[in-house]
């Protein structure tokens, strides 16, 4: 046998007549065994776990039916009260559910699934209410009365050599008694012994006919367990493959709601992201009380949802623009981008790259205090072990992510601006320049803003 394995408790409660000695009903019985139909050898198996773990359960978990069995000696109960202790597993959950218990502790080998015996693979599914429990007592069945087969065939095929030999025992008396007396005095005898020789023929043909029978539905009934044991591994592969196809969609359910969740947040973000820029930049050309709204603070900014950014890259706030171009300064709501390393390596390459951010940040939040702009500063993150969690007041301050170049970050940032925004950015890398300006954006040198910043 191929001992498929159990699945989880999947019996379906039904509805039972109350018994009629008051015995626990708790809840239904698996209605996919059938217990009245079980095996003899799977009930006497279940008896003797229930009456093994009968004495040591607790009184809540013993049915009303079982009191009087627990006073009978721990020898005789799976004997004496048989009937009523395989009854109680099959109404009683808790009971059954105790039992269970019991066994995992004392008696692993009895829940064995992939036990060599077939009667401790259907007693485990039983009590464990496994959906395959019924092809297994079936199978048990079937064994049983394949096995009493042929015991019946085994049986017959020896009254037959015993008729055969008493046969040639009469054989042979019958010629020693024709041999020692004479034919007169021997024919009465004689025919006595050849009326038993014909009964004994008679019986020895038809003990050879039983077993011939009893060889044939031997045959079908292994026949008929090939075909079932077959059908059931087939049945449990099907059951597998729907279980897996199921868990694949769900998986796939779930990762499409998360990818719509995640876009409709993005698309929500990205919106009130402008709006609030598109509220600023009226505020500021209405009444030139940008400084004093940069000072009480304001909402988040496109700069903020640019993606391939570590989390908590930095502080965000208010920065100035490139001094070398004032009229662009004097404009509202423009935002300066610096491409960090490119300008502090530039600027100071000797120091060392926590020092050349340091001192960057430090003079472009002054720049900013002065001129009221939107700074941003991008670093490569790639070399940074631990991300600063704050920076000077007054700019942002953005490491990209690892795999990703603070090249693209400045592209995301200037793309994530709306029209009409003017947007510098400070850089001497060609590349950058080239693609910030097909986006709109003014390109400012490194040198020249180190000579505003250090003026400041």
């Amino acid at each position: 046998m191929i001992p498929p394995t159990l699945g989880d408790d999947n019996g379906s409660p039904h509805d039972e007549e109350p018994a009629s000695d008051g015995a626990q009903q708790d809840d239904g019985v698996d209605a996919s065994v059938d217990w009245d139909g079980l095996p003899n050898a799977v009930r006497s198996r279940l008896a003797e776990l229930a009456a093994a773990a009968l004495g040591q359960l607790r009184p809540g978990d013993v049915p009303a039916r079982l009191r009087p069995v627990v006073r009978f000696a721990a020898s005789k109960r799976a004997k004496l009260g048989k009937d009523v202790l395989v009854a109680s597993l099959r109404d009683s959950t808790v009971f059954r559910t105790a039992v269970v218990d019991w066994c995992r502790v004392h008696r692993p080998e009895a829940l064995d699934t992939h036990h060599a015996d077939a009667v401790v693979v259907a007693v485990a599914a039983v009590l464990q209410g496994a959906p395959q429990a019924p092809h297994y007592a079936e199978l048990v069945s079937h064994r049983a009365e394949r096995g009493q087969l042929r015991s019946e065939r085994d049986s017959a095929l020896a009254r037959s050599e015993k008729l055969a030999a008493e046969a040639e025992r009469l054989r042979t008396r019958l010629a020693e008694m024709e041999r020692a007396s004479a034919r007169t005095e021997q024919d009465s005898e004689a025919d006595k012994l050849r009326k038993r020789l014909r009964e004994q023929g008679v019986r020895l043909k038809a003990a050879k006919e039983d077993a011939e029978s009893a060889r044939a539905e031997l045959e079908r009934v292994r026949r008929d367990t090939r075909d079932e044991v077959s059908e059931i591994a087939a049945q449990r592969d099907r059951e597998l493959s729907r279980a897996r196809e199921d868990r694949v969609r769900a998986e796939r359910a779930a990762s499409e709601a998360e990818v719509a969740r995640q876009s409709a947040r993005e698309a929500r973000q990205g919106d009130e992201v402008r709006l609030a820029l598109l509220l600023d930049t009226l505020e500021g050309s209405i009444g030139g009380l940008r400084r004093e709204l940069g000072a009480s603070g304001r909402g988040p900014r496109p700069a903020e949802s640019v993606t391939g950014v570590r989390a908590h890259s930095g502080t965000t706030g208010r920065v100035p623009d490139q001094t070398t171009l004032e009229r662009l300064l004097a404009l509202p709501a423009v935002h300066l981008v610096v491409d960090g390393y490119n300008v502090t390596k530039t600027g100071y390459p000797e120091l060392p790259l926590a020092d050349q951010r340091g001192r960057l940040a430090h003079q472009l939040a002054a720049m900013a205090a002065r001129t009221g702009a939107e700074v941003t500063v991008v670093f490569d993150g790639a070399d940074v072990v631990s991300v600063p969690s704050a920076g000077p007041r007054g700019i942002r301050v953005l490491f990209s992510e690892p795999g990703v170049q603070a090249d693209d970050v400045i592209r995301g940032l200037v793309d994530a601006e709306p029209p009409g925004r003017q947007l510098i950015v400070a850089t001497s890398d060609r590349e950058v320049v080239d693609s910030v300006r097909q986006r709109g954006a003014y390109a400012v040198s490194s040198a020249v803003l180190l000579q505003r910043i250090n003026r400041v």
